[in-house]
């Protein structure tokens, strides 16, 4: 089975059962939404424990979540340095002009010029849009928004990505 990552268990949160999680997922709320199922991967577990959603806020820049049945810090404090995953069924069909992290991440960006910049190692979610991490071969990293004026195409099957690069940009 294809797992894919949600988050990891940074610590715990007050005394209730809430632990810290900083979330490496694309779509936060349809993830931690109550109810939902996620599972636990720990280093020395063998199989990873499932776990249903109870409640969900954020934080600062952290998602605060507590699972069904683990109500006391007491219960959840094993699970710092958990990995929070979800199994490949779990992925819904995105509209047009949407991906998941995955499939994005290890992408080829390119200008329409046909001028290799990088490979995309990092997306960040900072607020009205997406901005991918570009790592280049030599240099500082490019932030590259997702936004219709930059992005021309992104074709996941091949892993490319080609951009028209607003002034700026890549400097």
């Amino acid at each position: 089975m294809k797992w894919f990552h949600v988050g990891t268990i940074v610590n715990t949160h007050g005394i209730r059962g809430e632990v810290r999680v900083i979330s490496k997922t694309d779509f936060a709320d349809e993830r931690y939404k109550i109810g939902n199922t996620l599972y636990l991967f720990m280093d020395n577990a063998s199989q990873p424990i499932e776990v249903k959603v109870k409640s969900h806020r954020v934080h600062k820049s952290f998602d605060l979540l507590s699972f069904e049945g683990y109500d006391n810090i007491n219960l959840v404090e094993k699970f710092k340095g958990g990995i929070l995953k979800v199994p490949e069924s779990q992925l819904r069909k995105l509209g047009e002009g949407e991906f998941y992290f995955h499939e994005i991440i290890g992408c080829t960006v390119a200008t329409e010029d046909g001028e290799t910049i990088g490979v995309v190692k990092e997306i960040l979610t900072p607020g009205a849009n997406d901005v991918w991490v570009v790592e280049r071969k030599n240099g500082k990293d490019a932030l590259i928004p997702y936004i219709a004026d930059v992005v021309i195409d992104v074709n996941v099957r091949d892993k490319q990505i080609t951009i028209r690069p607003m002034e700026g940009l890549l400097d």
